[in-house]
Protein backbone atom coordinates (compact mmCIF):
# COMPACT_ATOMS: atom_id res chain seq x y z
CA UNK A 1 0.00 0.00 0.00
CA UNK A 2 1.16 3.55 -0.88
CA UNK A 3 1.17 5.97 1.76
CA UNK A 4 2.54 9.28 0.04
CA UNK A 5 0.82 11.23 -3.03
CA UNK A 6 2.58 9.92 -5.82
CA UNK A 7 4.43 13.04 -6.85
CA UNK A 8 6.05 12.58 -2.95
CA UNK A 9 7.07 9.35 -3.89
CA UNK A 10 8.61 10.20 -6.78
CA UNK A 11 10.43 13.05 -5.31
CA UNK A 12 11.67 10.72 -2.49
CA UNK A 13 12.73 7.97 -4.70
CA UNK A 14 14.88 11.05 -6.78
CA UNK A 15 16.61 12.06 -3.53
CA UNK A 16 17.18 8.21 -2.82
CA UNK A 17 19.14 7.89 -6.25
CA UNK A 18 21.96 10.12 -4.84
CA UNK A 19 25.35 8.22 -3.14
CA UNK A 20 25.06 8.28 0.11
CA UNK A 21 21.54 9.20 0.98
CA UNK A 22 19.09 6.38 2.57
CA UNK A 23 15.57 6.49 2.55
CA UNK A 24 14.83 7.97 5.50
CA UNK A 25 17.28 11.00 4.55
CA UNK A 26 15.47 11.25 1.15
CA UNK A 27 12.42 11.20 2.72
CA UNK A 28 13.12 14.41 5.15
CA UNK A 29 14.87 16.21 2.22
CA UNK A 30 11.52 15.71 0.55
CA UNK A 31 9.24 16.52 3.13
CA UNK A 32 11.56 20.18 4.22
CA UNK A 33 11.36 21.06 0.54
CA UNK A 34 7.27 20.54 0.22
CA UNK A 35 7.62 22.59 3.94
CA UNK A 36 9.52 25.27 2.16
CA UNK A 37 7.33 28.61 0.97
CA UNK A 38 6.60 27.78 -3.40
CA UNK A 39 9.42 30.59 -4.07
CA UNK A 40 11.97 29.36 -1.98
CA UNK A 41 11.45 25.71 -3.20
CA UNK A 42 11.22 27.03 -7.34
CA UNK A 43 14.90 28.83 -6.13
CA UNK A 44 16.22 25.30 -5.65
CA UNK A 45 14.77 24.14 -8.63
CA UNK A 46 15.97 26.78 -10.88
CA UNK A 47 19.51 26.20 -9.12
CA UNK A 48 19.68 22.60 -9.99
CA UNK A 49 18.33 23.16 -13.72
CA UNK A 50 20.67 26.34 -14.25
CA UNK A 51 23.96 24.05 -13.07
CA UNK A 52 22.91 21.16 -14.78
CA UNK A 53 22.37 23.57 -18.04
CA UNK A 54 25.57 25.69 -17.50
CA UNK A 55 28.01 23.98 -16.16
CA UNK A 56 30.21 21.30 -18.31
CA UNK A 57 34.03 19.86 -18.38
CA UNK A 58 36.78 22.17 -18.58
CA UNK A 59 38.14 22.21 -22.04
CA UNK A 60 41.68 21.18 -20.85
CA UNK A 61 41.55 19.72 -16.96
CA UNK A 62 38.49 18.16 -17.15
CA UNK A 63 36.96 19.74 -14.07
CA UNK A 64 34.02 21.15 -13.60
CA UNK A 65 32.87 24.85 -14.59
CA UNK A 66 30.50 26.85 -17.01
CA UNK A 67 33.36 28.20 -19.22
CA UNK A 68 35.68 26.48 -21.40
CA UNK A 69 38.64 26.46 -19.07
CA UNK A 70 37.89 26.81 -15.33
CA UNK A 71 39.29 29.33 -12.98
CA UNK A 72 42.28 27.14 -12.34
CA UNK A 73 43.76 26.45 -15.86
CA UNK A 74 43.19 30.38 -16.41
CA UNK A 75 45.00 30.87 -13.96
CA UNK A 76 48.63 32.30 -15.01
CA UNK A 77 49.93 32.19 -11.27
CA UNK A 78 49.66 28.32 -10.71
CA UNK A 79 52.77 26.23 -11.88
CA UNK A 80 51.05 24.78 -15.45
CA UNK A 81 54.27 22.26 -15.44
CA UNK A 82 52.93 20.13 -12.39
CA UNK A 83 49.58 18.26 -12.73
CA UNK A 84 47.59 16.56 -9.98
CA UNK A 85 45.83 13.59 -11.26
CA UNK A 86 42.17 13.40 -8.88
CA UNK A 87 39.20 10.63 -9.35
CA UNK A 88 36.74 13.85 -8.92
CA UNK A 89 35.82 17.44 -8.82
CA UNK A 90 35.71 17.20 -4.51
CA UNK A 91 38.98 16.00 -4.35
CA UNK A 92 40.49 18.60 -6.47
CA UNK A 93 38.44 21.18 -4.06
CA UNK A 94 39.45 19.04 -0.91
CA UNK A 95 43.22 19.71 -2.25
CA UNK A 96 42.65 23.14 -2.91
CA UNK A 97 41.26 24.01 0.92
CA UNK A 98 44.81 22.70 1.80
CA UNK A 99 46.41 25.88 -0.36
CA UNK A 100 49.62 23.85 -0.19
CA UNK A 101 49.50 23.11 -4.14
CA UNK A 102 50.07 25.76 -6.60
CA UNK A 103 49.93 23.61 -9.79
CA UNK A 104 46.89 22.17 -12.00
CA UNK A 105 44.44 19.39 -11.96
CA UNK A 106 43.16 16.89 -14.46
CA UNK A 107 40.07 15.15 -13.04
CA UNK A 108 39.44 11.89 -14.47
CA UNK A 109 35.61 11.39 -13.07
CA UNK A 110 36.23 7.93 -11.57
CA UNK A 111 38.24 5.33 -10.84
CA UNK A 112 38.95 1.76 -12.99
CA UNK A 113 36.53 -0.26 -11.37
CA UNK A 114 35.75 -3.70 -13.36
CA UNK A 115 33.53 -4.59 -10.87
CA UNK A 116 31.51 -1.60 -11.96
CA UNK A 117 32.05 -1.70 -15.44
CA UNK A 118 34.53 1.21 -15.31
CA UNK A 119 37.56 0.97 -17.24
CA UNK A 120 40.02 3.52 -18.50
CA UNK A 121 37.85 4.00 -21.23
CA UNK A 122 35.26 6.09 -19.07
CA UNK A 123 37.63 7.97 -17.39
CA UNK A 124 39.51 11.20 -18.81
CA UNK A 125 42.79 9.02 -19.13
CA UNK A 126 43.36 9.79 -22.78
CA UNK A 127 42.68 13.57 -22.49
CA UNK A 128 45.29 13.11 -19.76
CA UNK A 129 47.94 11.43 -21.86
CA UNK A 130 47.09 14.23 -24.58
CA UNK A 131 47.79 16.68 -22.42
CA UNK A 132 51.10 14.82 -21.34
CA UNK A 133 52.37 15.14 -24.90
CA UNK A 134 53.06 19.14 -24.41
CA UNK A 135 56.85 19.00 -23.52
CA UNK A 136 56.11 21.44 -20.79
CA UNK A 137 54.65 18.99 -18.47
CA UNK A 138 57.62 18.53 -15.74
CA UNK A 139 55.55 16.25 -12.85
CA UNK A 140 52.26 14.37 -12.90
CA UNK A 141 50.72 13.96 -9.15
CA UNK A 142 48.66 11.10 -8.39
CA UNK A 143 46.07 11.76 -5.91
CA UNK A 144 43.52 9.11 -6.41
CA UNK A 145 41.98 7.30 -2.89
CA UNK A 146 43.62 4.75 -1.13
CA UNK A 147 41.03 2.31 -1.86
CA UNK A 148 41.10 -0.84 -4.37
CA UNK A 149 39.89 1.47 -7.10
CA UNK A 150 41.86 3.97 -6.30
CA UNK A 151 45.11 2.30 -6.64
CA UNK A 152 44.07 -0.30 -9.80
CA UNK A 153 43.52 3.19 -10.97
CA UNK A 154 47.13 4.83 -9.86
CA UNK A 155 49.03 2.27 -11.04
CA UNK A 156 47.48 1.70 -14.51
CA UNK A 157 48.27 5.60 -14.81
CA UNK A 158 52.16 4.87 -13.59
CA UNK A 159 52.11 2.06 -16.48
CA UNK A 160 51.08 5.17 -19.42
CA UNK A 161 53.30 7.91 -17.51
CA UNK A 162 56.60 6.37 -16.79
CA UNK A 163 57.83 5.90 -20.41
CA UNK A 164 57.09 9.00 -21.03
CA UNK A 165 59.84 10.52 -18.56
CA UNK A 166 58.07 12.68 -17.07
CA UNK A 167 58.01 13.13 -13.30
CA UNK A 168 55.64 10.77 -11.35
CA UNK A 169 54.39 11.18 -8.03
CA UNK A 170 51.58 9.50 -5.59
CA UNK A 171 50.48 11.48 -2.34
CA UNK A 172 51.83 10.21 0.69
CA UNK A 173 48.72 8.68 2.31
CA UNK A 174 48.52 10.15 5.77
CA UNK A 175 44.59 8.73 5.10
CA UNK A 176 43.41 5.66 6.20
CA UNK A 177 43.25 3.01 3.92
CA UNK A 178 39.72 3.33 2.00
CA UNK A 179 39.27 6.57 2.89
CA UNK A 180 37.88 9.24 -0.14
CA UNK A 181 40.29 12.51 -0.26
CA UNK A 182 37.13 14.92 -0.41
CA UNK A 183 36.56 13.90 3.72
CA UNK A 184 40.08 14.08 4.36
CA UNK A 185 40.49 17.28 6.86
CA UNK A 186 43.16 20.02 5.39
CA UNK A 187 46.39 19.29 7.60
CA UNK A 188 46.56 15.17 6.57
CA UNK A 189 46.11 16.51 2.67
CA UNK A 190 48.37 19.31 3.21
CA UNK A 191 50.54 16.32 4.79
CA UNK A 192 50.10 13.85 1.86
CA UNK A 193 50.73 16.55 -1.05
CA UNK A 194 53.90 17.58 1.14
CA UNK A 195 55.18 13.97 1.69
CA UNK A 196 54.33 12.24 -1.92
CA UNK A 197 56.60 9.91 -3.33
CA UNK A 198 57.71 9.08 -6.41
CA UNK A 199 56.30 5.75 -8.73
Amino acid sequence: MQYNALPLQRLIEQFERMPGIGRKTAQRIAFYILGLPKEESRMIADAITDACEKIHRCALCCNLTEDELCPICKNEKRDHSVICVVEDSQSLMAIEKTKEFSGVYHVLHGAISPLDGIGPEQLTVKELLQRLSDNAINEVIIATDSDIEGEATAMYLSKLIKPLDIKLSRIAFGLPVGTDIQYADEVTLSRAIEGRRSM
